[in-house]
């Protein structure tokens, strides 16, 4: 009996240091804990283990949210019974609203409305008019379910609210050629450039400044009304002459379609604005085309000297003298024939109005829809150090070339199109250029009668866009109200194509120096399920998951079981003295 008795205090003497030790490591790892959250507290980070960083944004886009002095409210109508495809935006619109309050906290305040639960239908049409006129046009979704067709109308955009100042935003962009799910998988990777442009635009302090050159028998102001009208939600835009460039530097301009040749003094005002960092956003026409003689037996394309080519050329870039044309084309109006006393009329593709859609992979056109010319020339690229070229925008494989002086005739319509002629392959027309450009005036004699003073031969960065299609941001007008078409609505078949969204890219691309544009470069895999497979293997995959967390539940329940049985069976019982 002593010996059980010196066993038991034994036992509990050496149990004391071990729960002392035990309360020590526990103290411990406590305080450990504190540390590591004052420390979290000062440093914030999150970790985004997705495989395509689907949960990250760009440091663009953290700035513009870490600066914001006031709430913005966000009000998104995709609520409400909306198809499962709209889910899946719905759901990645909310996670980077999500995302975008963690950064800025209570400055970011979002809400979900659905449009259709108005009490009346009148009520409901007012409401869809408001939300039209703020740009965000409703979609017709079919669908079916339960073997029933079904037709819904979705308005997938939101309007941001700041400083008693709101903007329409549409959530669904893609490219209108691919499949609704790859469409809709390109509106997922642009939700947050589409809301994060759409915030800085309404916080910024001051538009940049952008400069609409003039005096050189550009486009009028008619001709570019409605991308005009567009920009300047966006930018200060100010009609000027080359010759205030000697004064002013704003921050991009813009050349649209001249015809008449630029002086030298002009160039060199050109040369030195770029050299002092400008940007510039180039539409031009290598050739000119009299459309009032196309119906006359036709016309003959010549090529038009516009004095830039010079300057184009020392930066890496040739404007060819040519046509291009595509078999991926617009349409023209030709009469084939009468019936009775009325001509019948008939939209017949016309190669030299190519529909582009084949683009580089760079965030101007990415996911961008297809854009629409008119006798474009093709671009071909030369030695230039330090400039980085990228071709934007490419004609489709089936193009041909066409050397000015070329024929122009709409009677070539009438003829039957043979496609193993058009092997030209893709042609470039539209380029970026940036980098450290070189003057065309640096070890040479300056024009007569310019300023000597303060030349620049070498430039620490610029960036250049130029597009060889003077009618690219040039819109239809309507012939009865004189008043200027969206730009990219083509009259005759009511499509719309995309010019207007690359020229606010470009703008964007070429004005933005916080890199919020680059938000558009998010890639998110699509990973869709084989349709026929899940509908062949539904009810396996149903049963497995039913009956799999049960067992999982019954075998650890089995397992701590036995576990426990034999921790506790190892001790022999304690002999009698």
């Amino acid at each position: 009996m002593v010996n059980k008795g010196m066993q038991i205090r034994k036992t509990q003497h050496s149990g004391t240091p071990k729960k002392i030790e035990d309360l020590l490591w526990f103290g411990i790892g406590l305080m450990l804990l504190l540390i590591l959250n004052v420390w979290a507290s000062d440093n914030f980070f999150r970790i985004d283990l997705t495989e395509d960083k689907r949960y990250s944004i760009t440091p663009a886009t953290t700035a513009v949210l870490e600066e914001l002095e006031d709430v913005v409210y966000v009000d998104v109508y995709l609520e409400g019974d909306v198809p499962a495809g709209f889910k899946r935006l719905q759901r990645s619109v909310r996670e980077t609203l999500d995302e975008f309050r963690t950064y800025a906290g209570g400055n970011i305040q979002y809400n979900f409305i659905d449009p259709s639960t108005a009490v009346s239908q009148n009520a409901r049409n007012e409401f869809y008019s408001n939300l039209a006129a703020k740009g965000i046009q409703p979609t017709n979704i079919f669908d079916t379910e339960e073997g029933k067709r079904t037709e819904k109308l979705v308005f997938p955009g939101a309007v941001v609210s700041y400083g008693g100042q709101e903007r329409g935003v549409m959530l669904l962009k893609g490219n209108m050629t691919a499949t609704p799910e790859e469409r809709l998988n390109q509106s997922v990777e642009g939700v947050e450039y589409e809301l994060a442009s759409a915030i800085r635009e309404l916080t910024q302090q001051g538009k940049p400044q952008v400069g609409w050159l003039v005096g050189n028998g550009e486009a009028d102001s008619i001709q570019v009304g409605s991308i005009m009208q567009t920009l300047q939600e966006q930018y200060d835009i100010s009609r000027m002459r080359p010759e205030a460039l000697a004064g002013q530097q704003p921050a991009a301009v813009v050349i649209a379609n001249p015809t008449q040749q630029f002086t030298d003094q002009q160039r060199f005002l050109l040369d030195q604005y770029v050299m002092r960092g400008g940007n510039l956003l180039m539409f031009l026409d290598a050739v000119r085309v009299n459309m009032d003689s196309l119906g006359q037996g036709g016309t003959i394309a010549v090529p038009q000297p516009l004095g830039l080519e010079e300057l184009l050329f020392r930066w890496g870039l040739r404007l060819n003298q040519n046509l291009v044309q595509d078999l991926s084309s617009g349409a023209y109006p030709i009469v084939v024939g009468n019936m009775g006393d009325q001509p019948q009329v008939r939209m017949l593709r016309w190669p030299f109005f190519p529909v582009m859609n084949n683009y580089a992979a760079h965030p101007i056109v990415r996911n961008l829809d297809a854009t629409y010319a008119r006798f474009v020339s093709s671009l071909d690229t030369v030695k230039a150090e330090g400039v980085r070229k990228t071709p934007l925008i490419l004609t489709s494989q089936y193009s041909r070339l066409f050397n000015a002086p070329v024929r122009v005739s709409v009677e070539d319509l009438r003829r039957d199109v043979r496609p193993e002629s058009y092997n030209a392959g893709p042609q470039p027309v539209a380029y970026l250029l940036e980098g450290e450009f070189t003057s065309l005036y640096k070890n040479r004699f300056l024009p007569e009668g310019v300023d000597e003073q303060g030349f620049v031969a070498d430039s620490q960065g610029g960036k250049i866009v130029v597009v060889s299609d003077g009618d690219f941001p040039i819109n239809e007008v309507n012939r009865r109200t004189r008043e200027p078409l969206p730009l990219g609505a083509a009259p005759f078949t009511q499509q719309i194509f995309a010019n207007s969204e690359f020229i606010q890219n470009a703008l964007a691309y070429l004005t933005n120096e916080s890199g919020l544009i680059l938000a558009r470069n998010k890639e998110i895999a699509i990973r869709p399920l084989d349709p026929v497979r899940v509908e062949a293997e539904k009810s396996w995959w149903q049963t497995l998951n039913l009956l799999v967390p049960v067992l999982l539940v019954v075998l650890l329940g089995v397992g701590h079981y036995f576990w426990r049985k034999r921790k506790y069976t190892r001790f022999a019982k304690p002999t009698e003295a």
